[in-house]
């Protein structure tokens, strides 16, 4: 990994649906630009980038690699995201750290739902996006219906720089539209030659198309085409990059990265007309300000995009220097803790393997070892740069997690909070209703992988649990009762006297009120009243959970000179709530849900289904209010006890393409079969002397 003078330095992510060659397409790069001697993660060889166990445990990637490489005197940092359902936050915030998003598809499947998803993410993001058509050596693969789904997908802005000259066993390498030159690979050295007369007409109607694309990039050229005039290879060249950067023309490219047949056009493309960071000329910040992007700036900037937590060398930052010069040693301000932070040493990185650099310039990624910063955090002089932070995706899946073993509580808490540190999409949280600790991802993988990395590396074995509902109990009637507390122990007893009567309190919570008149319980004892009841209302008496909206009042009782005191009206209390409650309609009450769920039209009746069935109700749908057209929108309010598990459950309902957003909203009593079958779990916990 030596270093190389390099003139300009260009940022692509990888992204697209998993399985379709997005790791081999890095790996072909590194192979054909001499950083690897081999085509990893082929023909039994280990990959670069896919390094981690788990990774080649589970065949696909789990976190974002970077692949530098220099073509022509530029640096390509090639970022490789994953794109499985449960780890796509790091797609997300792999694309805040570069100029162009490259998807890669399938010859054979075409676009798929990531795909979709993640091509509007870069969208939101303003990037230039291009598109690399693999796998076209399949014997399944279909260039033209590959083209025509991905246009129908994405629009007519799509535009074919290289096209293939046959596929599956056919296929024999590409076509450069561009130049209209043949290249293929000939025992891993690149020819180029003449178009091949059966595929002449064919390479023609690409070059027109093409040109009738980009030539929207300048009004001068355009109204000379329209009327009939040539555009020269050197206008045409020159048109290809300001189209992409205006937003109005998506190369595709075609190949095969496990032949690596395409990937040398696409370097090519890459040095020489994809953006670099300067082209862009600014970046959003976090107070709706510009950072402006120049050359001659000597302040550095630096943004964090990834964090994570490695084994041997500990906390890594994946860091993109927005401005400015950044050197090994230097202090800089941290713009959300206000706090100065030494970067101690700056760290080139290539899949797991790491060169220290002693600088890097605008618009370069490195990697920082032993920072405090955070994903999305920025770092400068002043510390009063914050650039704009990025959406991820909803952490929706929500589980509880216990040690097997008791008294490793802590290392367990410990490791969870390091590892939400170190990913946004990870959320570690107590729940001091229910006792359990819980963490929120995107999926289920995603807590696997945790609690695999939990073991190895902190030496603590746990396991998933389900969730406990914080179910409450309220009453439904008024009801009174007495409560008495007498006993004797030779010396002084205690006695405590008390009348309560108990009513419902809807939505209003708590309250307790004094009706004692002519001092038949002196007033230094009501406070133990009150005491007792709340105490009571903490375990309520149909399954144990906590009481709520309940109005109490003390109205009647007794005491004895002597032998009363708080403990005995505290007690009383306690007794007189009981059999108040008992006689006043308990019922158990259980969270409710409002749910927002976007999916495609097709689904929507399957979701609504699925909702009525989880005794759920629709309040409200509308359409395309989504990202794209020919997307519901549905509004829902379901017990939160059928909705644990919904991040899965709408994932197989859309296959994928569902989103949604949840909060808490109030209350309801709960059916009697339910309340019934929680009763009777509680007697029998009560049975057993558990809680």
């Amino acid at each position: 990994m030596a270093e190389k003078n390099v003139s300009k330095v260009k940022n692509v992510v990888l992204v697209g649906q998993g399985g379709v060659g997005k790791t081999m397409l890095a790996e072909a790069m590194l192979h054909l630009t001499g950083a690897t001697t081999r085509l990893g993660g082929h023909a039994g060889t280990k990959p670069t980038l896919d390094y981690d166990s788990q990774e080649s445990e589970r065949g696909f990637s789990i976190s974002t690699t970077i692949a530098p490489i220099t073509w022509e005197n530029t640096r390509i940092n090639v970022l490789d995201a994953p794109c499985y359902p449960d780890f796509v936050g790091d797609a997300y915030s792999a694309m805040s750290a570069v100029e162009t998003a490259l998807f890669v598809v399938d010859a054979a499947s075409g676009p798929g739902t990531i795909t979709t998803r993640l091509w509007f993410a870069a969208e939101d993001l303003s990037l230039c996006r291009a598109l690399f058509i693999n796998r076209l050596d399949r014997p399944d693969a279909d260039y033209e219906t590959a083209m025509a789904m991905l246009q129908d997908r994405f629009g007519s802005s799509l535009g074919a720089v290289t096209i293939p000259m046959g596929s599956g066993e056919a296929f024999s390498g590409i076509i450069d539209v561009v130049h209209q030159k043949a290249r293929k690979l000939v025992d891993g050295k690149p020819e180029v030659t003449d178009i091949p007369a059966e595929f002449q007409a064919e390479a023609e109607a690409a070059r027109a198309a093409l040109t009738e694309l980009v030539v929207e990039a300048d009004d001068e050229l355009m109204m000379r085409y329209l009327e009939g005039g040539e555009i020269t290879q050197e206008e045409l060249e020159g048109l290809l990059g300001k189209a992409l950067m205006e937003r109005i023309f998506v190369p595709v490219f075609s190949g095969s990265c496990v032949r690596e047949e395409g990937v040398i056009s696409l370097l090519d493309a890459i040095d020489g007309w994809f953006p670099t960071m300067s082209d862009f000329g600014r970046i959003p910040l976090v107070n709706g300000e510009q950072l402006d992007i120049s050359p001659d700036d000597e302040r550095p900037v630096a943004f964090a995009f990834k964090s994570l937590q490695d084994p041997q060398n500990g906390k890594l930052t994946f860091v993109k220097v927005l401005a400015g010069t950044v050197s090994a040693g230097a202090e800089l301000i941290n713009a959300r803790t206000r706090k100065p932070e030494r970067l101690s040493h700056l760290y080139r990185m290539c899949g797991k393997d790491t060169a220290d650099v002693s600088t890097a310039a605008a618009g370069d990624i490195v990697v920082v070892p032993k920072l405090e910063a955070m994903t999305g955090d920025t770092l400068s002089v002043t510390g009063k740069v914050e650039a704009a932070a990025f959406r991820f995706p909803n952490s929706l899946y929500r589980t509880a997690i216990e040690p097997d073993e008791r008294g490793t509580e802590g290392k367990l808490f410990a490791f969870l909070e390091k590892a939400a540190d170190a990913d946004p999409t990870l959320k570690v949280e107590r729940d001091e209703d229910t006792g359990q600790t819980i963490v929120s991802a995107i999926g289920e993988a995603q807590v696997a992988v945790l609690l695999e990395r939990l073991e190895q590396r902190a030496g603590v074995s746990a396991h998933k649990v389900a969730l406990r509902i914080p179910y409450r109990e309220t009453i439904r009637r008024v009801a009174s009762a007495q409560g008495r507390h007498k006993k004797q122990t030779g010396g002084s007893g205690q006695y405590g006297d008390c009348w309560l009567r108990i009513e419902p309190n809807p939505d209003a919570g708590y309250e307790f009120v004094d009706e004692i008149v002519g001092g038949h319980i002196p007033r230094g004892f009501i406070p133990a009243i009150d005491k007792g009841v709340q105490e009571t209302m903490r375990e309520g008496v149909l399954a144990g959970y906590p009481m709520i909206d309940v109005k109490v009042a003390v109205y009647e009782g007794s005491y004895h000179p002597v032998d009363s005191n708080e403990m005995a009206f505290k007690t009383a209390a306690r007794i007189g709530f009981q059999k108040a409650v008992d006689q006043a309609e308990p019922v158990l009450l259980e969270p409710m849900a409002h749910l927002e769920i976007t999916v495609p039209d097709s689904y929507a009746g399957s979701v609504m289904g699925d909702v009525s069935a989880s005794r759920g109700r629709v309040e409200g749908m509308s359409s395309g209010t989504g990202v794209s057209a020919g997307e519901t929108t549905i509004k829902a309010t379901i017990p939160y006890a059928e909705v644990t598990d919904y991040a899965t459950r709408l994932r197989s309902l859309s296959r994928g393409t569902g989103e949604y957003t949840v909060e808490l909203a109030g209350y309801e009593q709960v059916p009697h079969d339910i309340q019934a079958r929680l009763a009777a779990e509680y007697a029998e916990r009560r049975a057993a002397g558990e809680r």
